[in-house]
This record gives structure tokens, C-alpha cells and sequence, in this order.
């Protein structure tokens, strides 16, 4: 195509000065520019087997931008006409769904103001000109290959000395001195007296003053600090995940370096602190403390030091008691008041053994597990989960499933066994029973399996109820076989009766992070709805290890439908046509696709669940199960090891890596590869190459596992591209991490998404209540309690790193005004 002369009977209505004339040729090269790269974007794409819609309209834009910077008006309208064809095929692939319109035909409209825009250069009407018909008849044939061909393819110390009123002492549980068993479950009524509201980790209260119809007079009554905030050495690596206790008009937190404060549960005013002293070094992935735990001395005196005590782990493995009166070591526990909990493990460094998850205390024992930092290497610190007397902190068993002969510490010289699946979340247990229920993660290295001994690959990824009397194992079920996704039980279980025709059971709800949730008998383990073992696909590094089937739950699951092509999204058509690449080039072969070398794998869903740490809750008297979940994908690919040694990838006890090194991936030291991962699929942008929304609860019906209503949870307005705020309060369904909280008001109270909101939402109907705008990010679980007739809910909203949300340190409590 050669330009008209300036003067050329077809082009004396062309401007050839002015802003109108500059603004036509800045259009011009736009189209150009676009339409090169999606040209060229869509002859690959097409290549690699996708879409045919991008190859023409990138022609398309080409040629319209060519017209107009020849001083062709035909390029208005070719440019018109491809954008019709675009809406054609947006609504041919997604229909009138507006997320996945959005990258479609949003960029392309707002060209298309653009170009209209440029109608000013030309002085006389734009119509079709005869002697423009060349022009034109290009122009359509082009137009009309971009619609069809688009059709083809489609998708420390105590700081006070005076000692407070003793809490009331019937609080978890102790071991009775005369010998019979404490079997009481401590439920919570006006008290929150253990993580998740009791050891059966339900996340519910019975309170009801708050309600869907006067929950709109919730308001902020106090606040406090704990005051720890990163350094510079640990900024980028705070997410402290805590969730208070109260006990008698004393509310207990922790920081995420482990400090313990009581407040006043009533005014927020400090009563005392401890602070363990925790060094930055021994933060692991995260600065991190669920909770604390709250004990009992049977039969102590009220006054007695440390009669009623506070226990919990630390990042550097120590767990302490000290006094819940006084914040003071309790001098009869452990070594003046702390156990070592690295005795036994053998070789470690800081960050790499930690305790972020509250002790489970069932009969006086102290149950604890450790997070082990994942993908440093296969001989890594041991997954063992011990119990201590809860009083002495002495140890009373371990279960090392390596060692499954012995009950205590390993012999002189030896160590539990290393690399095991280790329990790095919070355990739920059933007292009456007399079972704890360990919800188990993956062996050390997460994407490899080749050298994992049979007993890993028998209990990684299950639950397992240990008779706390013993330590032995009593039952296990695992959720998944081979486990090469990193899909490790992160949430507590939570313990039911559930209602069937033969009458109640007690139950056990293990949620997953590849989204299905088990229904078992606590008693035997048996599924009280059938798992079906269904195909897998197969392939990867390790096709005659990996388990041919995986076991799907017929009683809920959380997962979404296979991804396709038409799925993957972006901020405009230029993104989109990334992801999509990026999706053809990936192998993809449903749930459970085997990690590869030679190529990107992609994980869905990702290791952020379905469900993670934040659990679901269960309203027992309406007989509804709330959770809130994610969805999305993970893009992994494993490196050769000679690969990773060049990149300078090393397991922590080789020594640090700079922050550019580690963001490369995993180590996995002992394995045939690294791992890298791009958790949630993410484009440079930051915005993510799969569609929302990313985030939902569900209300779900206990006794059937029928979903009752699921909504997207979390608005945009926190959330844009290179990390800008869209201050749009749409509802997307962002990323969340933190649990619900369920009360017999009716109401669910939940944070966790990246907006930054605590919301109140009506259980029956799925609709917000009320909301109310957080300091930090809300990646937490609220609780709820009673003091003088006043129902308050409190949240400790610590922000997180990985879910780069802002880090705080407040405590908050709501409650309605006092008249």
C-alpha cells in the first residue's frame, strides 16, 4: 500500500496541520503498534494450537492504522467494523459474563473513543468514498476473517508485677490427679477459651445479642497495639495470623514474634506482656502465631503461681508457660519455664524448625507440632509431633512414624526421623474420646517423591487421630496419594455430629486444599459419604510412582471446573493473549497434572487451596458449614539440579540467599530438581492470568454437603495492576486467608480477603450485614465473647506478606454503644 499524494483528489479533506492532524497520527502508530503484537502474538498462539481471533485483528489494526496515517478515513471505519467483530466473538466465548468481557472488550472500546477521536482531522463527513473502494473491500475481507477465524477456538519478660483476679478455672482441660481423665470439652459460651472456640475447632459461639437486624449498630469500642512491628532485617516477612483468647474478662493475644499480652477484655487496657525475645533470624517463610493456649492446674489453689497458665510455641522451638495472672515463667514447667523442642531433631538452623500454631492441650497433654520451611532439602528437621504434660512439660510420647516401635525421645546420638511429614498447623481433638487429630502435611521436599520411604508416602497429606493417652495412631485417612502439589492439610479439622439416616455420628470435616471436603467417622476413620478413587493423569519426571487414582469426596468439594483457554484473563487483549500463550505452552492435564521439567505444569488448584489454615466453622444448632476458599491456579516448573546450582539455589543450612536469588525457586537439595513456582499464575503486572473470581464463602448444609449459597468474597478496591488500588468496590473475590467465625445470631463474621474489611454476613442468605474498614490486612480469624452483658468481636487484623496486604499490630474489639 502506497500513500495518497497530500493533495490527490482522495485526500483534500485531510488536515494536514493542528492538534486534530497530530492526534489522527498518534492513533495511527497506536494501531500499528497493536496491531503488530497481537498480530504476532496471535500467529504464535495460533501455533501452539489456540485462538484464532488475535492473528486478523491484529491485521485489522495494522492496515486501519496504516489508512489513517496515509490520511485514509477507511480506517475509521475498518477499525469500527473489527470492533464489532470483537464483541461478536467476546460474547461467542464468555456470553454476558462481565469478568470475562472485560479483558475482552474494554481496552478495545476505549481504543475505539480513541479513534473516533479522530474524526476532527477530516473535514468533511466520513463515508465511504468511491475512490476509497480498494480500501474498503480490503478492509472487509479483513474484517470478516477476523470474525470468522475468531470463531474457531474459544475460552521476652514480664513487665508487671501485680498479680490479676484468678480466671475462672473450668477452662481446657487438665489431668485429673486422682487419676480419671479430664473428658470435658470446653465449649465456648460467654468465654473463647481455645483456638477455633474449643478443641473440637468449630469457629462458633452461642451468643446472640448480635443479630442481622442490629448488627448495623456494631461499633469500634477499643483498640491496642502490641507494639511489634518488622525491623528492617524482617520486613517483607510478617503475617502473624493471630486469633485471641478470653477467659474470665481477660483477653490473650500474641504477636507475631510470639509476645503475649492480657488485655482487659472489656476496656483493651494492658494488664501485662511477655516477650519470648524471639531473633529475626528465626523467622521461617513468615512471622507467624496463631494462638496461645490456655491450661488449668487440676486441683491447684486459685492463688497458686501459675494455677491457670498461658502455653505456646515459638519461631525459635521453644515452648513456655508462664502465669495467665501475671505473665511470669511458670518455674515447674520445662527448664524454668521452657521446653527446647529442637532436642531430637538433629541438624537445624534458625528458620528452619518453628512452632507457629498453637499447643492442642487434651487430658493435660500438650500436643505440638513445628513447621519445617518447605523446599530446602530431603534431610531436613523431623516432623515428629510430641506431647507434654501440660504441668510438668515433661514429655510424655512421640509419634515418630519412621520409629513406629518407639514412644520417647529418640536414643543418645540419634535423631526422629528426618524429612518426615510434619504438622505445622493446629490439631483439633476430641476429649471424650480421647483422640487427637493431627492434620498432616507433605514430606520436605513438596515436588519430588523419588526417594521418600514408604512410611512418608503412607501418612503424607492425612489425617491422623492419636490415642493423646499413648501417642499411637489409632486410624489415618489420606487425602491425597503421592502427593507432588504441595497440597498438605493446612486446615484444622473440625469435629461434628452429624446427622444420617442411622442416627447421629461423630464426625470429623477435614477441608483440603485441592477443595474437597471429607465427611469420617472420628471414631474408625471410615467416610460417612463414599471417596471415589477416580483416574488421574499421568506423566511428569516420576510416571511409575505417581498413584494412577486420587480419592474425590462425594460430600463437598470446593474445586471449579477444568481451565480452559477462554479462562485465562488480563487487564486488556494484550495479557490475555500472554496467558493464553503461556496456557498452551504449560502442560495441562486437569486436577493432579504430574510437575515436568521440560515445560511449565500448571497446579489447580493452587497450594493456597481450596481451603488453607484459616479452616472452615459450623453453626451446630442450624446445621450449616461456612467456608471461605480460593481459586487459583499455581504455574510451576521443575529445574534441573545443575540448573538451580547455577542460579546459586541453597537449603537454608548452606547458608542465605539474596531475596533475587530465592524469588528463582526451591532448592529441594537431595532431589534430581528445584522447584519454582508462580503461586496464583501471576502476569508482570501482578494482576493474575486466570479470571475471577479468586475468592468465595460458601454456606454449605452439614448433614447433606448441599451448597447453599457461595458469594464472592473481598472487593477490588485494594487491588489493581503493579500493585495500584482500583478503588473500585466491586466484588471480584480476591485471594483470603483467615477463617470465619459463626455465631448463634446468625451471622458470619470473616476478614481474610485483601480489601482489608471485617464483614457481618447473614448466614442464611449470603448477603453483608455490615463491614467495617481494618487498619491492616484481616488475614485472621475473629472471636467473640461475653463480658457484663456485652457481646464484643475481636479481630487481630496483622496483615500478611505473602498476600501483600498492609502489616499491622492492632487488636480491635466491636461492640454495640453502651446506653
Amino acid at each position: 500500500m502506497t500513500d495518497l499524494p497530500a493533495h490527490s483528489p482522495d485526500n483534500h479533506d485531510f488536515r494536514h496541520s493542528g492538534l486534530a492532524f497530530w492526534w489522527c497520527m498518534f492513533v495511527g502508530a497506536l494501531l500499528v503498534v497493536l496491531g503488530a503484537l497481537l498480530g504476532a502474538g496471535g500467529a504464535w498462539l495460533i501455533w501452539l494450537g489456540g485462538s484464532w481471533y488475535y492473528l486478523p485483528t491484529g491485521i485489522a489494526l495494522v492496515v486501519a492504522g496504516g489508512l489513517l496515517l496515509s490520511g485514509n478515513p477507511a480506517g475509521i471505519w475498518l477499525y469500527g467494523l473489527t470492533w464489532l467483530a470483537t464483541l461478536a466473538w467476546a460474547y461467542w466465548e464468555v456470553g454476558l459474563d462481565g469478568w470475562g468481557l472485560m479483558p475482552r472488550v474494554l481496552a478495545p472500546t476505549v481504543v475505539l473513543i480513541f479513534v473516533l477521536l479522530a474524526l476532527p482531522a477530516f473535514n468533511e463527513p466520513v463515508r465511504p468514498r468511491r475512490s476509497g473502494g480498494r480500501y474498503a473491500t480490503v478492509s472487509g475481507l479483513v474484517v470478516l476473517m477476523a470474525a470468522g477465524m475468531g470463531m474457531h477456538h474459544f475460552t521476652g519478660a514480664a513487665q508487671s508485677q501485680e498479680a490479676l483476679p484468678a480466671p475462672p478455672p473450668a477452662t481446657p482441660a487438665a489431668q485429673n490427679r486422682t487419676g480419671q481423665p479430664d473428658t470435658t470439652i470446653h465449649k465456648p459460651g460467654k468465654d473463647w477459651p481455645v483456638y477455633g472456640g474449643s478443641e473440637l475447632g468449630r469457629r462458633y459461639s452461642p451468643l446472640d445479642q448480635i443479630t442481622a437486624e442490629n448488627v448495623s449498630k456494631l461499633t469500634k469500642v477499643w483498640t491496642f497495639r502490641t507494639g511489634d512491628m518488622p525491623s528492617k532485617a524482617a520486613d517483607g516477612k510478617y503475617s502473624p495470623e493471630n486469633t485471641p483468647l478470653e477467659i474470665g474478662g481477660h483477653l490473650y493475644a500474641c504477636s507475631a514474634k510470639g509476645i503475649v499480652i492480657s488485655v482487659n477484655a472489656a476496656t483493651g487496657k494492658e494488664e501485662w506482656r511477655y516477650d519470648p525475645k524471639v531473633s529475626d533470624d528465626a523467622i521461617p517463610y513468615g512471622a507467624t502465631c496463631r494462638g496461645v493456649a490456655y491450661y488449668t492446674v487440676k486441683d491447684a489453689v486459685a492463688d497458686q503461681p501459675c494455677a491457670t497458665r498461658i502455653e505456646w510455641g515459638t519461631l525459635d522451638a521453644r515452648l513456655i508457660a508462664i502465669d495467665a495472672r501475671t505473665g511470669k515463667l511458670c518455674a515447674d514447667f520445662g527448664d524454668k519455664g521452657m521446653v527446647d523442642l529442637t532436642q531430637g531433631i538433629g541438624e537445624t538452623v534458625p528458620g528452619w524448625y518453628s512452632v507457629t500454631a498453637p499447643p492442642t492441650i487434651v487430658r493435660g497433654i500438650a500436643v505440638v507440632g513445628a513447621q519445617v520451611k518447605d523446599g530446602q532439602a530431603e534431610d531436613a528437621p523431623s516432623g515428629v509431633v510430641r506431647g507434654y504434660d501440660a504441668t510438668t512439660g515433661k514429655l510424655v510420647w512421640a509419634w515418630d512414624m519412621g520409629h513406629p516401635d518407639r514412644t520417647g525421645a529418640p536414643p543418645q546420638g540419634d535423631t526422629y526421623t528426618r524429612g518426615t511429614p510434619n504438622m505445622w498447623t493446629v490439631a483439633a481433638a476430641d476429649p471424650e474420646l480421647g483422640y487427637v487429630y493431627l492434620p498432616l502435611g507433605n514430606s520436605a521436599v513438596d515436588y519430588y517423591g523419588g526417594n521418600r520411604k514408604d512410611f512418608e508416602n503412607e501418612f503424607n497429606s492425612s489425617i491422623v487421630a492419636i490415642d493423646v493417652t499413648s501417642g499411637k495412631p489409632v486410624w489415618h485417612f489420606q487425602t491425597v496419594h503421592y502427593d507432588l502439589w504441595d497440597y498438605d492439610l493446612g486446615s484444622q479439622p473440625t469435629l461434628v455430629d452429624l446427622p444420617t439416616d442411622n442416627g447421629v455420628v461423630p464426625a470429623v470435616i477435614v477441608p483440603s486444599k485441592q477443595g474437597h471436603i471429607y465427611a469420617l467417622d472420628r471414631r474408625t476413620g471410615k467416610p460417612l459419604f463414599p471417596v471415589e478413587e477416580r483416574k488421574v493423569p499421568t506423566g511428569g519426571v516420576e510416571p511409575d510412582k505417581l498413584s494412577k487414582t486420587q480419592p474425590y469426596s462425594t460430600y463437598a468439594h470446593l474445586d471449579q471446573p477444568r481451565l480452559t483457554e477462554k479462562d485465562m484473563w488480563g487487564m486488556s487483549p494484550l495479557d490475555q493473549l500472554y496467558c493464553r500463550i503461556q496456557f498452551h505452552q504449560a502442560s495441562y492435564q486437569g486436577e493432579y497434572t504430574p510437575p515436568t521439567v521440560d515445560k511449565p505444569f500448571i497446579e489447580y488448584p493452587g497450594y493456597n487451596g481450596g481451603s488453607d489454615w484459616g479452616s472452615v466453622a459450623v453453626d451446630p444448632q442450624s446445621g450449616v458449614l461456612v467456608a471461605n476458599y480460593n481459586d487459583m491456579p499455581n504455574y510451576n516448573q521443575l529445574m534441573p539440579r545443575a540448573e538451580a546450582d547455577k542460579m546459586g539455589l541453597k537449603p537454608i543450612d548452606k547458608g542465605k540467599m539474596s531475596k533475587a536469588v530465592s524469588d528463582k525457586g526451591d532448592p529441594q537439595a537431595g532431589s534430581p530438581y528445584a522447584i519454582h513456582v508462580n503461586a496464583g499464575w501471576r502476569l508482570p503486572t501482578g494482576l493474575l492470568c486466570s479470571e475471577p473470581p479468586y475468592g468465595h464463602i460458601r454456606a454449605i448444609d452439614l448433614k447433606t454437603g448441599k451448597t447453599l449459597w457461595d458469594k464472592p468474597l473481598g472487593s477490588a478496591v485494594n487491588n489493581g495492576p503493579w500493585g495500584i488500588p482500583s478503588m473500585l468496590p466491586i466484588d471480584i473475590g480476591t485471594p483470603n486467608n483467615g477463617g470465619p467465625l459463626v455465631t448463634a445470631g446468625g451471622l458470619i463474621f470473616v476478614a481474610a480477603a485483601t480489601d482489608d474489611k471485617l464483614r457481618a454476613i447473614d448466614i442464611k442468605t449470603g448477603k453483608i450485614v455490615w463491614q467495617a474498614d481494618l487498619p491492616a490486612g484481616g488475614q485472621t480469624t475473629p472471636m467473640t465473647y461475653e463480658v457484663d452483658g456485652r457481646q464484643y468481636v475481636v479481630i487481630a487484623p496483622g496483615g500478611h506478606h505473602f498476600m501483600e496486604t498492609k502489616i499491622g499490630d492492632q487488636v480491635i474489639a466491636y461492640a454495640f454503644p453502651q446506653d
